[in-house]
């Protein structure tokens, strides 16, 4: 059990036969009144969000949520198919748990899958990864690091902003939490 005042970002608690992710929390302490902790929650299976008040002593199930490291191999029509990479074992994936990450993998990639009660829930993908720029404008001489950008399509189909001197085959290292370009990897 985790009380309200222990939330952190990151925390997964089950509420109402649901599991829900805390994005974001704040400590509130009214002028003559008691505390409360105001969070902003995700719901794990459908994605919903919400915004919770609760006092602080209110207590819920933490979730204990399983992560296995897994490469990802292939996309088979609906499914992507990754390998656990301590057992071999090859299982498929479907579109619902793989969310938003196909946008930032490639073959082979390492990313983790986050299982509860032996059910897989969703994928988790490294803080930073490296891929090609497939497409962009081409930059012209003066093109500076701090000259502006341009938006390059990734070979994942990811658009982002880049700086101006950044061309075609270029690696770029692109944030996962936020979508966007870091460095360029030489």
């Amino acid at each position: 059990m985790i009380n309200a005042g222990e939330l952190r970002s990151g925390t997964t608690v089950e509420r109402n036969g649901q599991l829900w992710e805390v994005l974001s929390f704040e400590h509130v302490k009214m002028g003559r009144g008691t505390a409360v902790v105001r969070t902003r929650l995700r719901n794990i299976t459908t994605g919903a969000l919400t915004e919770e008040t609760f006092r602080p002593e209110e207590r819920f199930p933490r979730a204990r949520i399983e992560k296995s490291d897994v490469q990802f191999l292939y996309r088979d029509g609906e499914h992507y198919v990754v390998m656990d990479t301590t057992t071999f074992d090859q299982f498929p994936l479907d579109e619902a748990q793989f969310a938003q990450a196909i946008r930032y993998v490639q073959e082979s990639d390492h990313l983790y899958v986050l299982q509860y009660d032996d059910k897989v829930i969703g994928v988790e993908l490294p803080i930073a990864v490296e891929l090609e720029v497939a497409q962009t404008d081409p930059g012209f001489k003066g093109d500076t690091a701090t000259g502006g950008s341009k938006p390059a399509t990734l070979n994942t189909g990811l658009v982002v902003d880049v700086p101006l001197f950044v061309g075609v085959g270029d690696r770029v290292k692109i944030d996962t939490r936020t979508g966007k370009y870091l460095e360029r990897v030489l």
